[in-house]
């Protein structure tokens, strides 16, 4: 018996010395997905990555053009199919890690990206406090857009809304979007949020809307829609009159165009003692689980790589996208970016969005048009703890 116990151990420790060794390169082919504006970038850092490693020099990587949303159904659909390495938005994390799409980040690795990205970003590629995926950028989000010849104190709601109607400006912020929404009670210190099971199934919801916070929240919005300065609306596109606005990095340059020297842009304000909060958004790159070691080896190095400080600040400069690296956000192109600058002041006060049922945001948008047709103007805190009581067993209910 100890005989065939050496034998084993000898046999075991030589496939693990071969694996060490096999790991040191790859010459087979490796398929990613990315945003169509982001295939050329993504070729040339390519062959920047294969010169600084030239035990990948062989290796063949065919990169497609697939958008995030469409990456991510799709890996949903044939993960076997599939890219090795694609682009997603943090909503479809728990998606992915329910149908397998996703390696978990190797150990090293995770360090770096808890080290060198911003902590929203961080929490983004986590679930249940497993890192499944590497941060790519820290740029979606809303904060505020203003007329600083209109604007004296961006810092305060009820400050901008006086100065809006000073000025016969309008103030646009769309209270009736499940996402624009959660600024209040977020920053009011309400929570909601959903579970989800290895299946991708919603399991659990998280929610304290019916609670003095959300009270609090609540007639927040209320109040902001009782402003003459309100407009609902967070379309840069389609504002007239604008002295300021909740947006995003999206509608920079519309905003820009339409307040010239005038322009600019900060975090969200506070209203009623508490500091705005809400979503943010981040793009992520994600690694399929690889039967081939050498192959999972070179997946993992090639990702680490496209999401290291070096390259999103490269991405920066080539496609405008606001990086989740600590040290790239610091660069003085990027600083000099004065929407990016607010985004990520306010990304501070935010939380990921994860998944969350379809039917959440028409019952947002309910809550919203309540709120603008001035149904609720007259209600007690009594009332308006029933309305959020009904609202958060209503959101409840879409547990299947």
């Amino acid at each position: 018996m100890k005989k065939v116990l050496s034998f084993l151990l000898a046999f075991a420790m030589l496939l693990s010395l071969c694996a060490v060794a096999s790991a040191d390169g790859y010459s087979g082919e490796i398929k990613v997905w990315v945003a169509e504006a982001a295939v050329n970038f993504t070729l040339d850092q390519v062959e920047v990555f294969k010169a600084a490693h030239p035990e990948y020099a062989n290796m063949t990587v065919n990169v497609q053009a697939v958008g995030e949303g469409d990456a991510a159904s799709n890996m949903i659909t044939d993960v076997e199919g599939g890219a090795d390495l694609f682009g997603f938005a943090q909503d479809q994390l728990a998606r992915l890690v329910a149908a397998g799409a996703l390696e978990v980040v190797e150990e090293n690795n995770a360090a770096v990206v808890e080290a060198e990205n911003d902590a929203g970003s961080v929490a983004a590629v986590k679930m249940g406090g497993t890192m499944y995926a590497y941060p790519m950028t820290s740029d979606n989000g809303y904060f505020l857009y203003y007329d600083k010849s209109i604007v004296t104190d961006p810092s305060d709601l009820d400050a901008i809304l006086a100065d809006c109607v000073k000025a016969g400006k309008s103030f646009y912020m769309e209270i009736n979007s499940g996402w624009y929404q959660t600024a209040f009670f977020f920053g009011a210190g309400c929570t909601l949020t959903y579970d989800s099971d290895a299946d991708g199934n919603l399991v659990a919801m998280n929610c304290n809307y019916a609670s003095e916070d959300g009270v609090k929240a609540l007639k927040s919005m209320i109040k902001l829609a009782q402003s003459s300065a309100f407009v609902n609306g967070s379309s840069a596109s389609n504002a007239t009159n604008l002295g300021a606005i909740v947006d995003g990095t999206w509608d920079a340059k519309t905003v820009q165009d339409m307040l010239g020297e005038n322009f600019a842009a900060t975090k969200l304000p506070t209203v009623d003692g508490y500091q705005l909060g809400g979503f943010g958004g981040f793009k992520m790159l994600g690694v399929k689980p690889q039967i081939d070691e050498d192959k999972l080896a070179a997946c993992d190095a090639l990702a680490a790589f496209l999401t290291s400080g070096e390259v999103q600040l490269a991405r920066y400069e080539a496609l405008q996208w606001g990086p989740s690296n600590l040290e790239a956000q610091q660069n003085e192109s990027v600083k000099a970016n004065e929407a990016l600058s607010a985004l990520a002041s306010q990304l501070a006060y935010t939380m990921p969005q994860g998944q969350y049922p379809g039917e959440y945001w028409s019952l947002a948008t309910a809550l919203g048009d309540d709120i603008i047709a001035d149904k609720l103007d007259n209600a007690t805190d009594d009332e308006l703890l029933a309305t959020l009581t009904t609202f958060q067993e209503t959101a409840g209910t879409y547990i299947k």
